[in-house]
């Protein structure tokens, strides 16, 4: 099928030859770069937050439909990797709201088993202790403050302190006590069990 050029934008999820796409404008390609950098970050990010993987590409989908119509409108190009994941938490909170509406339950990390996560190269009694090991840490992890939860997830996808911040609206001081007091409780329960 072939695309008139004055047709919409190739996105990267869509990529057909470049002879059937018009000339990317500097925010499309602002917009795909970005995409292509934070994409699989952002998808984590969201899956920790509990929702699906479906949701969690069509969250990415709208806030980089949200992004470029920033960039368009000339707004603020400050520190755009944190406005990103600013507005997929904002929007994923949405929706994990919707779906515990409708479903009426809460939702569960499906994606991040301990047992995903498991080296098939060891033997039992490594593999259980593995096994025993991130179970420790992920109920440690998940008796957090959501919170406590939330930054360090942002700061697990590469984000630094002063971004984390920004895209949770809380102040530098407040995002490394958050990251403190976490990484602490998680060293205590590593070495209780040692």
């Amino acid at each position: 099928m072939s695309v008139p050029s004055d047709s919409a934008l190739c996105w990267p999820l869509v990529r057909p030859s470049r002879a059937d796409c018009r000339p990317l404008s500097a925010p499309e390609v602002e917009v795909v770069q970005l995409f292509d950098e934070l994409r699989d970050r952002l998808l984590r990010y969201l899956l920790a937050l509990g929702l699906s993987a479906h949701d969690g590409e069509e969250i990415i989908q709208e806030s980089f439909l949200l992004l470029f119509q920033h960039l368009q409108r000339g707004k603020s190009r400050e520190n755009l990797r944190g406005w990103t994941f600013r507005v997929a938490r904002n929007l994923a909170l949405k929706q994990r709201a919707a779906n515990q509406l409708r479903l009426s339950r809460t939702l569960t990390f499906e994606d991040t088993s301990p047992e995903q996560h498991l080296d098939r190269g060891l033997n039992p009694e490594e593999r259980l202790q593995s096994k025993q090991r991130q179970t420790r840490l992920l109920a440690v992890v998940a008796a957090l403050s959501e919170h406590d939860q939330t930054c360090l997830y942002l700061r697990s996808e590469g984000l630094r302190y002063r971004e984390i911040a920004q895209v949770l609206g809380i102040s530098l001081g407040s995002v490394a006590a958050s990251l403190a007091r976490s990484l602490a409780r998680l060293g205590r329960a590593d070495e209780v069990h040692a």
